[in-house]
């Protein structure tokens, strides 16, 4: 095997370099991960991180054998976090107060003002106070560029600023539309809440942490969910903040008596340049970014911003005093909580401990959060005279999901939830294909192209397994052909053998550098498509079995199949019922299906021993030996129900028509019936096979699934058919017309038109409305519609009336009438 490489974010100016992976301990893996702040639901930014970390974690563990130890941290104290709750629970207090209309309005007003004047101040300048009736005009005026969609200074792509902007003027938008209506809630709520949590003395008792748990806990078990439907693995160890104060406070008071912190005003700071001069570096992953205030006023939090006593700007908080409204834990500094940063290397320090192998995260916590863990492990670490200690040897960074060119973020809520994506948008599997498309640790920007890619690839891979596996079983070999020798099927199935082989090597090539899944995908791709080519030419089942299992082996370890379990060596999308499902139950379904279709074949009344035959089967008897076997594989457990439906129809359609003339008409229609509607309903799509075999093939997928298409095709159907309709009668119409103005005589087809005051004797015009006479080249004009005219006229007499009819014999008596007078002229 080819020695693993990996893109380590500590090898600052590598960008493109990967280097080799060697874990302190062989075959073991220790890993922390940082896990979510959870003051909001989880987005698909969210479901990019830990997806993208649980697929390189899968491939760890089931492709190169190791044993991870993963551990992850729930943030569950943190400013956003204070901030959220706080608010939350003023806004019910706020909502519990009985006020009238008018001191209602009046509240929502002043909120709507302050709201304004903090995030989008330029809005609340001009003449007069801002109020819903100028608000629109106002923002116009001052945003007009970003409404637009184009930055709010200079040329380029709008980014995170005109984000921020829009998601204030949304919730202005709310807030104005309420302040216009009876009712100012829920419209007002985002404006009101900072506006109460400004002015309410901090009436909040939070010496009650429930304020704070509470809505941790629930976001908490919410994004464990969101994590389940996307087949993350579970953490081995999952840490929470406010398990660890004590060890927190142990930690801290280290760094303080070792002289890499100090106290200030009941708050504790890392010094960074005791840090340095003791020998140690700081900000390895970023060091272009440690003067950056703007990131580091992030990294402390939005309620932090007014503790003072820091010896240097880039210090950052180890423990905060806690302020009024917020909520605190005992330490020798006072009352207090803990800084972002401390927490992490706590937590992961106490499961790890001093040194680990891999720390993980998002790219945009790499500064401050991950260089301020750094550097306060390794000060608590470090010994002196032995030089750095190294805390983390391999950093691995996700990178961002976008939308219009923006991080998704919840702060900036340009999110979609993972709940309401996978309500609406994706399927669990389908959003994992999109990130694995990508590079762990590149940008992915999410769009319809990505998606629809994403559904290609996918419904490429089932389809052939699928068909694979119906084949085997369409030949009896429901437990697989591998103790079939593939050697002796010829040259083709040689080939075949060695293209999987070469596939795997470069799959193996592709994951030792750093994980590459685009071009694992691009390899399982292209070895299908050569596979479905080869099963075209009727190519032997073993060898395709073969390729069948190990893509099925790969989607596993990528974490595709929700369903799956390792070591991944079944065939196709694993349909193993619930360990708790009674068999004979599951198939009842099937069982009924079969029953109805039977039913409906005896109303025939056919005289046909094969058919008959196929009528008197239950099926039961098979599906005790399957049983026997100890499978709970829902495929193969109704295998038996479904054979009988498919090879009836399979016979229906058979039959001698030239014998069954009285019956023939509901034959076709009940084959239809049995393929699109019976069969579908319990997840079975029949496949008629190219090389016109009797046995049309047996495809499971879910039911939903192909109902889904199935609606889909009558709908289009159906508009295919309204189309043609509409098609068909634009085009009677057109004839009608055509009809209509064949039938005109040409003496009378310019009378009506009143541009004209004159005519001669053949209805040609000589004069318009004026008085003028009509121009010569506009007689030709006409003279020539006139003779195109006469023609018709004298084709629709023949059809109609025929030659001898009297009306054609007075139209020809006419023209000739006409044309004597015009020779008298």
């Amino acid at each position: 095997m080819e020695h693993l490489k990996v893109k380590n974010s500590l090898r600052v100016g590598d960008a493109d370099t990967v280097v080799p992976f060697v874990p302190m301990e062989p075959g073991k893996i220790s890993w922390y991960a940082c896990g979510p702040t959870v003051y909001d639901k989880s987005h698909l930014g969210h479901a990019r991180n830990y997806v993208s970390t649980d697929i390189i974690r899968r491939i760890l563990i089931h492709y190169f054998g190791y044993k991870v130890n993963f551990v992850m941290n729930m943030t569950d104290v943190d400013d956003k976090i204070i901030v959220k709750a706080r608010q939350q629970r003023l806004l019910e207090h706020c909502r519990q107060q009985a006020r009238s209309p008018e001191e209602m309005y009046q509240l929502g007003l002043d909120a709507f003002r302050h709201y304004a004047r903090k995030y989008v101040r330029p809005i609340d300048t001009g003449i007069g106070d801002l109020d819903e009736t100028n608000y629109a005009d106002r923002k116009k005026r001052s945003y007009g560029k970003v409404l637009h969609g184009k930055k709010l200074r200079g040329n380029g792509q709008p980014g995170e600023e005109e984000a921020k902007i829009k998601m204030h003027l949304e919730n202005l938008d709310a807030a104005c539309s309420a302040l216009q209506s009876a009712n100012v809630f829920p419209g007002i709520n985002e404006v009101l809440k900072p506006y109460l949590d400004s002015t309410s003395d901090n009436t909040l008792n939070t010496e009650d942490h429930s304020i704070f748990t509470d809505l941790t806990q629930h976001m908490e078990d919410l994004f464990m969910q969101d994590m389940d439907r996307l087949n993350v693995l579970r953490p081995d160890h999952i840490t929470r903040v406010t398990q660890y104060m004590p060890k927190i406070v142990d930690f801290v008071k280290r760094l303080v008596d070792k002289g890499f912190a100090y106290q200030a005003q009941g708050s504790v700071y890392f010094d960074i340049a005791a840090f340095q001069d003791a020998g140690n570096t700081y900000a390895r992953l970023r060091p272009e970014s440690k003067n950056d205030k703007s990131l580091q006023d992030e990294g402390e939090g939005s309620l932090s911003h007014s503790l003072t006593g820091k010896r240097n700007p880039g210090d950052f908080a180890l423990w905060k005093k806690s302020k009024d409204g917020e909520p605190f834990w005992p330490s020798p500094w006072g009352n207090g909580r803990p800084g972002w940063h401390i927490e992490c290397s706590v937590m992961a320090s106490d499961i790890l401990g001093s040194r680990m192998d891999i720390h993980s995260g998002g790219i945009d916590l790499a500064f401050p959060h991950h260089d301020n863990e750094l550097a306060q492990s390794e000060a608590y670490f470090c010994e002196s005279g032995k030089g750095e200690h190294t805390w983390v040897n391999y950093f691995l960074h996700m990178g961002h999901l976008t939308i219009s060119g923006s991080k998704m973020s919840k702060s900036l809520k340009n999110f979609q939830t993972i709940q309401d994506a996978l309500d609406t948008a994706y399927t669990p599997r389908g959003l994992r294909i999109i990130f694995l498309m990508g590079k762990w640790n590149d940008r992915v920007e999410i769009s319809p192209a990505m998606k629809e890619q994403a559904d290609s690839w996918e419904n490429t891979i089932t389809s052939f397994m699928r068909t694979v596996k119906a084949k085997l079983a369409d030949a009896d070999l429901a437990h697989g052909v591998e103790s079939l020798s593939v050697g002796q099927q010829g040259n083709s199935s040689t080939d075949m053998l060695a293209e999987l082989q070469e596939a795997k090597k470069d799959v193996e090539t592709a994951l030792c550098n750093s994980f590459d899944t685009p071009q694992v995908m691009r390899i399982l791709l292209k070895l299908v498509s050569s596979a479905n080519v080869y099963m075209a030419d009727n190519g032997n089942l073993a060898a395709l079995e073969t390729v069948a299992r190990w893509i099925t082996k790969m989607v596993g370890i990528l974490g595709l199949d929700v369903n799956a379990k390792p070591p991944y060596e079944n065939l196709g999308w694993d349909s193993t019922i619930a360990q708790d499902a009674d068999p004979a139950r599951v198939v009842i379904p099937y069982i009924e299906a079969l029953r109805k279709v039977q039913s409906e074949v005896r109303q025939l009344y056919l005289h046909d021993e094969e058919t008959s035959a196929l009528l008197a089967q239950t099926g039961q008897e098979e599906f005790e030996s399957v049983m026997a076997t100890g499978t709970r594989d829902l495929e193969k457990l109704a295998l038996p129900y479904v054979r009988i439906m498919s090879r009836i129809r399979d016979r229906l359609r058979l039959l001698p028509s030239s014998e069954l003339l009285d019956v023939q008409r509901d034959i076709l229609p009940l084959t239809d019936r049995i393929r699109d509607h019976d069969l579908v309903n319990v997840g079975v799509q029949l496949v008629d096979q190219a090389d016109k075999s009797p046995h049309a093939l047996a495809l499971f997928a879910p039911a939903e699934e192909l109902i889904a298409a199935r609606n889909e095709k009558a709908a289009r159907e159906a508009k295919n058919a309204e189309l043609k309709e509409a098609a068909r009668l634009e085009a009677a119409r057109i004839a009608s017309e055509r009809n209509s103005q064949r039938s005109i005589h040409p003496k009378d087809m310019f009378l009506k038109d009143d541009k004209f005051s004159a005519f001669d004797q053949r209805g040609l015009p000589t004069q318009i409305r004026s008085g003028n006479q009509v121009s010569k080249s506009q007689q030709k004009y006409h003279l020539k519609n006139w003779l195109k005219q006469k023609q018709r006229y004298s084709d629709w007499l023949k059809e109609k009336y025929g030659l001898d009819s009297h009306q054609y014999q007075a139209f020809d008596e006419w023209l000739r009438e006409t044309e004597a007078e015009g020779e008298g002229e």
